[in-house]
């Protein structure tokens, strides 16, 4: 029953989460409140692992969800979900390529999509940093996790610092911090 459930909610997410990974997250939060099968303290935690693995960030995050809901079987269950819309899609639209993309009310589908899908990463990122001032211990921590924002922040788009670097100084420095 639990491998139809998430094949079934994963497969919904592929189907309409447009726009790669990032856009996946606003499903896994309602995930995380319609079902027990993972808070959303894992959900931040499923989204920093799988940023920092290889793969494609949405399927990572099935994979990762789907092991904690269904074990092993559920992580390949909810990743297959997640990538049999796309492949479903592509199977059909390269049948069509050439005729949609000279089409202009698909071309204008495109053009009304991508505000929406930079509007829910952009909720996401409210969410996230919600979570980091009520999440954090003290008001030094808030402080000092957005004094790192601003550094990171800068370090990516002034000084062109690649993200796998960026996450590995994130890293250090939690380790670091740790200790």
């Amino acid at each position: 029953m639990i491998y139809g459930i998430l094949f079934w909610e994963f497969f919904k997410i592929g189907l309409f989460a447009v726009g790669g990974g990032l856009a996946t997250i606003p499903f896994l939060f309602r995930l995380a409140e319609r079902f027990n099968w993972f808070d959303v303290t894992q959900l931040t935690n499923m989204i920093a692992l799988s940023e920092t693995t290889p793969g494609p960030l949405g399927v990572n995050m099935a994979t990762y969800a789907g092991i904690q809901a269904g074990g092993i079987t559920g992580g390949v269950i909810a990743t297959l979900g997640l990538v049999a819309p796309s492949f479903l899609i592509i199977i059909f639209i390269s049948k069509i390529l050439q005729k949609i993309k000279k089409n202009s009310l698909i071309s204008g589908a495109f053009y009304g999509l991508k505000p929406a899908v930079a509007a829910m990463i952009f909720s996401f990122l409210c969410v996230l940093l919600e979570m980091i001032v009520y999440q954090a211990p003290s008001n030094k921590d808030f402080f000092f996790q957005l004094g790192l924002f601003i550094c990171y922040v800068i370090m990516s788009f002034r000084l062109k610092i690649h993200p796998i670097s960026l996450i590995f100084i994130g890293a250090v420095i939690g380790i670091i911090l740790e200790l």
